[in-house]
């Protein structure tokens, strides 16, 4: 069996029949799914599949020989082999004569979930990596998640200090022991980092007169700070008296226009874990309180800063040093480092930018937005209340997908969102409440490598390793000998097919090529070197034996490119019942025409007056005339588009007439299209010509045209003459 014959066969069955279209993709569910009452489709890939053809993942295989020479009918493609157990059982084949190779999933590490932290790195992801060998849709396991009770908890208080945010700083200088009650509510395991940003030092964004740049404040405001872009002030801390210490420290700035640099700020608190004192293990939250909106990516253009942001640390004592060189991240930018991070931002912000900020937050997974009193007092509540959202909020997600898999997640919880490729999400998940999700894993193709990707809680440090390879070969018990009698003693015997000895082809190899090679031999095969046989044949020592369609009947032609089941319908039926298809065309029983036989023969509705049909210058087809070219419906009477008769017709005329021009040693051939008489005046009321011959003179006749395209009736002036027409003209006018 050639390569394009066997990938012909499998894929016309793959395609004509819709459970074979699913196994093109190879799938595997993971994760505590019950079996769905449905009939999997088998893989099995024939022994080409490794060399040439690795998408092709629909065949199973009976592999005793003696019932193979019976399984498939004459003329049946070999591909009907390829189908699921239920129909290959029905059709005859044992359970024990199906190759059907299982999934194989092996958990590699799974340790437990843990019930609460204790100092040790909790466990809230199960399992943890396992090695997946996929084939067609299989239900396996489940993944579990628990949320630990106590799990540490980071947040990184980030201020704009702004001018118009005086009044919030004074409140949250006294707000650091209510901060530290609300976060030891929530876990024994909190710190408290401090940070604060204003903008860029360049104009438009700041005054850059050096006074201002030291005072940016209203000048009756004292307690000024000289201008900056980001300023870490506090690393991660458990210490109330602390943070109060550092944060008191601070006062107020300004700049000139109404976005802040908080994309920056954010971005260096998401990449400077090693300075803000991020733990590994750690619910990590950034609360960002201010009462305007952002610049982003773009808007450095206005000072001249054209470098893009690098997403990367550009920290000096304690100052982003980059701030005025490098542009504001983009959203983009922002949303990716914080999830890298497992960094959720909580937006606490202002009634006048609540919606800028919820546009913003459709566009950062995991994170939250709560408005802000006028001076801040009730920004404890705000972080509690998001705090619990968030918490409360399992969503599982993927990194680093290769191209051709995909990924479907359906939760298993109270209160479940729909199942997704995208994510997976369990809405108002308590502490330490167990959940599951089902992961379908899709394959698209055969993967000529193992290849891994990551599935993980977003803002959650725990991850799920999947390593992938796909299960593409057959495993068949195929007899040794190399020279099988199945295969006439020419080749050997792989997963039921001949791979047939060199100078030998054909399902049984049975053809020698001979001093031919076998490229040659199958172009025989192919019409206009198109396909083989159409795909719709096998090439057999350079003929193609056609297979046979769905209905039984056979393709036929030279190149199998005929079926008689492919013509055009009519009221539903093929030829319309009344005639019978032949190679895609109507063959009409007798009384019935029409390209469908969809009419009876009648020329009732094409006769002229002269009683003939279509006036011989078309064809009567379902009672109605189809003109030649040029003449038009309703009886091909008339050509609008054809040359002038008077000028086609004229050399005939002068030797008909006149016995001269250029016709005259040859006016038998005239006679034969042009009835002609010599008239003194004209009888008959048809278009008049006046012509010019080849001796000066003018001609005057008349042409009707009788049945026929070039047939016509001449009456011709017996004198001709350049007097004569000028009285002849003076005289008609």
């Amino acid at each position: 069996v050639s390569l394009t014959a066997a990938w012909n066969r499998s894929w016309n069955s793959c395609r004509e029949t819709p459970m074979l279209a699913v196994p093109l993709r190879s799938s595997i569910e993971l994760f505590g799914l019950q079996t769905p009452n449905v009939s999997f489709v088998n893989l099995c890939c024939f022994q080409f599949a490794q060399k040439c053809y690795r998408q092709v993942l629909c065949l199973l295989w009976s592999f005793f020989l003696l019932f193979l020479q019976n399984f498939t009918k004459a003329g049946e493609q070999e591909a009907a082999r390829c189908d699921t157990r239920a129909q290959l059982i029905k059709r005859g084949c044992k359970l024990d004569e199906i190759i059907s190779p299982k999934n194989n999933l092996t958990i590699v590490k799974e340790d437990p979930l843990s019930l609460s932290f204790s100092q040790q790195e909790p466990v809230q992801l199960r399992p943890q990596k396992i090695n997946l060998r996929l084939r067609p849709v299989k239900p396996e396991q489940f993944v579990s998640f628990k949320r630990v009770q106590g799990y540490p908890v980071d947040l990184y208080y980030l201020m704009d200090l702004s001018y118009s945010m005086k009044d919030d700083l004074e409140n949250v200088k006294e707000l650091g022991q209510d901060l530290f009650a609300a976060l030891k509510s929530i876990t024994e395991h909190g710190q408290i980092g401090f940070g604060a940003f204003v903008d860029k030092t360049v104009l438009p964004y700041t005054n850059t007169n050096e006074k201002k740049l030291q005072k940016p404040c209203d000048e009756n405001y004292q307690q000024c700070q000289a201008a900056f872009g980001y300023r870490h002030v506090l690393s991660m801390t458990k210490s109330e008296v602390e943070f109060k210490s550092k944060v008191t420290e601070q006062s107020i700035s300004g700049n000139l226009d109404s976005p802040e640099g908080s994309l920056d700020a954010m971005m260096q608190a998401a990449v400077c874990g090693d300075k803000i004192g991020w733990r590994n293990s750690s619910t990590r939250l950034i609360v960002l309180t201010t009462d305007a909106g952002f610049h982003m990516a773009g808007d450095g253009k206005l000072a001249g800063i054209l470098e893009p942001n690098d997403e990367h640390c550009h920290m000096k004592n304690n100052l982003y040093t980059k701030s005025t060189e490098m542009d504001y991240p983009s959203v983009g930018q922002l949303a990716m480092q914080l999830a890298k991070n497992n960094i959720q931002p909580i937006f606490a912000v202002t009634q006048n930018v609540e919606i800028v900020y919820k546009q913003l937050q459709q566009m950062i997974p995991n994170s939250e937005v709560g408005v802000l009193s006028k001076n801040s007092d009730n920004v404890v509540k705000l972080i509690q209340d998001a705090y619990h959202k968030l918490s409360s909020k399992v969503t599982l997600t993927h990194v680093n997908l290769p191209a051709n898999v995909s990924v479907v997640y359906t939760p298993k919880c109270a209160h479940a969102g729909p199942a997704m490729a995208s994510e997976g999400v369990c809405d108002k998940v308590g502490a330490g409440q167990e959940i599951s999700f089902e992961v379908t894993v899709t394959v698209a193709s055969c993967m000529e490598n193992t290849e891994s990707f990551t599935i993980r809680p977003q803002g959650i440090k725990d991850t799920l390793t999947v390593t992938l390879s796909t299960n593409c070969e057959c495993e068949c018990e195929d007899p040794k000998n190399s020279n099988h009698p199945h295969c006439k003693g020419k080749g050997r015997v792989s997963c039921g097919i001949c791979s047939c000895s060199e100078g030998f082809v054909g399902q049984f190899c049975e053809c020698s090529i001979g001093d031919k090679d076998e490229h040659s031999l199958r172009a025989s095969c192919q019409r206009n070197n198109g396909t083989e046989c159409e795909g719709q044949g096998d090439c057999v020592c350079g003929r193609c034996q056609c297979h046979t369609t769905e209905s039984g009947s056979s393709y036929h032609g030279d190149f199998c490119e005929c079926d008689d089941e492919h013509c055009e319908k009519s009221h539903n039926k093929l030829c319309g019942g009344n005639g019978k298809c032949n190679c895609g065309k109507c063959e009409c029983f007798q009384g019935y025409e029409g390209s469908a036989c969809q009419c009876r023969k009648s020329s009732a509705g094409c006769q002229t007056p002269n009683n003939t049909v279509c006036y011989g210058r078309g064809t009567c087809k379902c009672d109605q005339c189809e003109c030649d070219e040029g003449y038009q419906r309703p009886k091909c009477h008339e050509c609008l588009g054809c040359p002038d008769p008077c000028q086609t017709k004229l050399n005939c005329i002068e030797c008909l007439g006149f016995d001269s021009g250029p016709f005259k040693k040859n006016c038998g051939a005239c006679s034969k299209s042009i009835y002609h008489e010599m008239v003194d005046q004209f009888p008959i009321t048809s278009k008049q010509c006046h012509q010019k011959d080849t001796e000066g003179c003018w001609i005057t006749f008349k042409l009707e045209q009788l049945v026929g395209k070039d047939n016509y009736k001449a009456e011709i002036l017996k004198r001709r003459g350049k007097l004569l027409m000028n009285i002849y003209l003076s005289l008609n006018v």
